[in-house]
């Protein structure tokens, strides 16, 4: 099966992920992308929230993670967030990118991202 994709693009929250203590005290801006893999026929079919993702209600789920117990790596959050996605029934597979763009990087740059996939067993 073909599966059809949610995307939830340019989620902020700050949170005080990182490994430095400035990081911890100060925190940052951080950006999340998600893509959803799932069946929406179902959803369309009877024009039903409720066999769909509530994307509204991910995204609360998604900044409060951001905004929760901090990590020291940007790749331990993905995977924190990536879970919160699985948890919606309908959600084959979850594809979900943080970005750092305030990373304490000593150089000029764009952005510093983690991007994972996963999906159900």
């Amino acid at each position: 099966m073909t599966l059809d994709h949610i995307e939830l693009r340019g989620l902020r929250a700050r949170g005080r992920h990182g490994c430095l203590p400035a990081e911890r005290e100060l925190g940052q801006e951080f950006v999340v992308d998600v893509v959803l893999g799932l069946d929406t026929r179902p959803a369309a079919e009877g024009d039903d929230l409720s066999r769909t993702v509530d994307y509204g209600s991910l995204a609360d789920r998604l900044v409060a993670a951001v905004q929760g117990d901090p990590v020291n790596l940007i790749e331990t959050l993905a995977e924190r967030l990536a879970k919160i996605c699985l948890e919606d029934a309908t959600v084959v597979e979850a594809e979900v990118t943080v970005h750092k763009p305030s990373a304490p990087v000593p150089h000029p740059f764009t952005d510093v991202a983690v991007k994972i996939r996963r999906s159900r067993p």
